[in-house]
């Protein structure tokens, strides 16, 4: 299973192109865990490439192996704004063992963003793989991930299906705070920094 999970992880990188990784076109890609108790929300800013910035708020809450979330913000793209909204489920599916050494969350999200000219949708797809690494005698953890993702994408742009690479490290404070960092791999460049208060 790891050789297939590295194979994939090898296709993705060699394929990435102008793929947004998540349901609302930005960087902010997920790690397998859930790092809230009850609910978490927070902000992205992010760097898609191209020149753009692009700012958005969210909310996460689930229970047991699941949690879904709410995205939205604004992406500047030069001469025009973009309106981002965003849905997105996780649900974990693979638990760490002997033969492998990773935790797996099954991601899927749909959302958009939409402005004159510029309305594009996403329906991204992928499954994250990391593990909770803990400091020793310390409150902080760290949790390295890669996320690759498919994702149709249709509207003004050209329609097609398109391949990416997520990889990101969140960093746990206190378990009420998390600082989150992730980016993409091989042509896709965007780079993303997150905040979640965790409750």
């Amino acid at each position: 299973m790891l050789r297939q999970v590295l194979l994939l992880g090898g296709v993705a990188a060699a394929l990435t192109c102008d793929l947004a990784a998540q349901s609302t076109g930005t960087p902010v890609y997920l790690s397998p865990y859930r790092s809230s108790t009850r609910y978490e929300f927070g902000a992205s800013l992010s760097d898609p490439g191209a020149g753009q910035l692009a700012f958005e708020g969210f909310y996460r809450s689930g229970a047991r192996k699941y949690d879904f979330g709410f995205r939205g913000g604004v992406a500047d793209q030069g001469n025009t704004t973009a309106f981002l909204a965003g849905a997105d489920f996780r649900l974990r599916v693979i638990d760490q063992s002997q033969s492998f050494p990773l935790d797996g969350s099954f991601t899927v999200g749909v959302g958009g963003r939409f402005g004159d000219g510029v309305s594009q949708a996403f329906i991204p797809f992928g499954i994250s793989l990391g593990r909770r690494i803990d400091l020793e005698d310390s409150n902080v953890s760290f949790i390295p991930y890669v996320h690759p993702v498919l994702g149709p994408t249709f509207g003004d742009r050209q329609s097609e299906l398109l391949f990416g690479l997520g990889v990101g490290v969140d960093v746990n404070f206190n378990k009420k705070f998390e600082l989150r960092v992730s980016g993409g791999l091989g042509d896709f460049d965007g780079v993303a920094i997150s905040f979640a208060i965790l409750r």
